[in-house]
């Protein structure tokens, strides 16, 4: 490399101290950001009538909010988020929690990082994992999910039960998120930005890897070590909060976000 070459540690030591300084966290309840969440995965096409999860977890152990059932994505507002223990006894709010989500309360207890959860049948996900194919990542939009996306080859059926959240918990392991074949996805992420932002990313990335396979077929990965460095780059905090800011704001927009 050149001498007079700045190195690419230096631009990302910079743009990390001026994103600290100009990408500001907007102030909001748990419950107000639940409720952008679900708005952004609804304007991202991840609704699937009443299969869509988000919880985040609670300050009481063994406990998670969540959008009570009976809602889509679309039509949340912060007072349709309820609290409910290990056996989705509602103990904060009103109505009941999705019967699905009790595989959420596994991954709670595996692992102590993870404070919110996404589970959707979004389209191209969906696509990916009814082909039983696990994630490439091929492209940069793509590395938020390097070494960070596991795959469960086989589905255990409807996870209305404790075995589901066994299986899901132990394959997922210390990742991120999870390709489930003939099912759908799962993001998990130290905070309800984090899991909604690799969330959109999963969807986006299933995409690109099924119409680039229909156009060439078999991918190229993109080289490890890049794959890391970009990452890294992108999951960071100031990052991750610029990006779903950005999409709160274009909620907005949406007819039903005056509800």
């Amino acid at each position: 490399m050149r001498d007079d070459l700045r190195t690419k540690e230096y631009f990302d030591a910079r743009a990390t101290r001026e994103m600290a300084q100009h990408l500001k966290d907007a102030p909001r309840s748990m419950k107000e950001t639940l409720a952008l969440a679900c708005r952004i995965l609804a304007m991202t096409g991840q609704e699937a009538g009443l299969a869509g999860q988000i919880s985040a977890r609670s300050e009481r152990p063994d406990a998670y909010w969540t959008l009570r059932f009976g809602l889509g994505f679309d039509e949340a507002t912060p007072d349709d988020f309820i609290e409910v223990d290990q056996d989705l006894n509602t103990l904060t709010g009103e109505g009941m929690a999705n019967p699905a989500t009790r595989f959420h309360l596994w991954v709670y207890r595996a692992r102590q990082d993870v404070h919110s959860i996404v589970h959707t049948h979004s389209p191209w996900a969906s696509a990916l994992a009814a082909a039983r194919q696990p994630l490439v990542i091929a492209q940069m939009d793509m590395t938020p999910l390097h070494d960070d996306c596991a795959f469960l080859a086989d589905w255990p059926g409807v996870p209305i039960a404790d075995q589901e959240g066994v299986l899901i918990s132990e394959a997922l392991g210390a990742k991120r998120a999870i390709i489930l074949a003939h099912h759908g996805y799962l993001t998990a992420g130290h905070t309800i930005e984090e899991a909604t932002y690799l969330s959109v990313y999963l969807e986006r990335a299933a995409r690109l890897q099924l119409r680039a396979q229909a156009a060439y077929g078999a991918l190229t990965p993109v080289d490890d070590a890049l794959a890391r460095e970009a990452h890294d780059y992108l999951l960071k905090p100031s990052i991750v909060n610029g990006a779903f800011n950005y999409w709160c704001r274009q909620t907005k927009a949406l007819p039903s976000a005056a509800r």
